[in-house]
């Protein structure tokens, strides 16, 4: 059950508070009878309620006397300023973030075939977003196949998103596919690229007839491939990503005879 802690406020702080609520109007010292926080800290408290807009006290009565903020009212406000530290908290992490990129080095070139793979949709597409957020120059898309169990706007959207972010650091993107998909799922999904991401140079859709499989070739040293389940071909068995960049240089060179002879997508 959801309490006034868990909006950050401390026990006494709590009991200060929804004993005021209750009494309509109290000294500190009627406070801390209702209560039960002890005199020598009911001040503190009521101190800090007051600071944070919760309490409102009534300074030239004799002795002093504090009155609740509205419940709706004080909750937004507890609300507000938790909204308020969860933003610099998020600031301060981005900040940490830009300033250890570029630190953590790592390895400009492949030395040994490395690979891995994830198993069953939903880690695929995590995978795939993942290979393509991590490159640095470029991407060849090839989709040929799209698998039923994903659903292409909701994956759609999310690879489109890292394709911004990609083509606007400079990386140049090129997709590949198949005639039979784009007549298959219309106009709309194409139109959604182009629409965004059209007006960077590096960027570029084109189409070709009979082109199976889907997978992406990562700044020249890596493949990123899904397999179909053989005993279902309708349903993603994995996603496995290679790195290997003498691996990697044959299927971009068989990618650049196909991009070749493709005809620019038209919607």
């Amino acid at each position: 059950m959801p309490t006034l802690n868990d909006l950050g406020l401390s026990d006494y702080e709590a009991r200060v508070y929804r004993a005021l609520l209750s009494a309509g109007s109290a000294t500190a010292k009627e406070l801390s009878l209702t209560s039960d926080v002890p005199m020598g800290r009911v001040y503190d408290v009521l101190g800090s309620l007051e600071k944070n807009s919760l309490v409102r006290s009534q300074a030239a009565s004799r002795p002093k006397k504090y009155v609740a903020v509205e419940p709706e009212t004080a909750l937004d406000r507890l609300v507000d300023e938790k909204k308020r530290e969860l933003r610099e908290e998020m600031e301060r992490y981005e900040k940490v973030a830009d300033e250890l990129t570029g630190k953590l080095d790592t390895a400009e070139t492949v030395e040994e075939r490395f690979w891995t793979a994830a198993v069953g949709a939903d880690d695929s597409i995590e995978l795939l977003l993942e290979r393509l957020e991590a490159a640095r120059d470029s991407v060849s898309m090839v989709v040929g196949d799209l698998s039923p169990q994903i659903d292409p706007d909701d994956v759609g959207e999310q690879v489109l998103d890292r394709l911004a972010d990609s083509v606007d650091d400079g990386v140049s993107v090129h997709i590949l596919v198949s005639s039979d998909l784009v007549s298959r799922f219309g106009q709309e999904v194409g139109a959604r690229y182009t629409d965004v991401l059209s007006e960077y140079p590096g960027f570029e859709i084109r189409t070709v007839e009979e082109i199976r499989g889907t997978f992406n070739v990562v700044d020249g040293v890596e493949v990123c491939v899904e397999v179909a389940n053989p005993l279902a071909p309708n349903r993603v068995l994995a996603m496995i990503d290679l790195k290997d960049p003498e691996f990697a240089a044959s299927v971009g060179e068989e990618f650049d005879e196909r991009w070749d002879g493709a005809k620019p997508l038209e919607l």
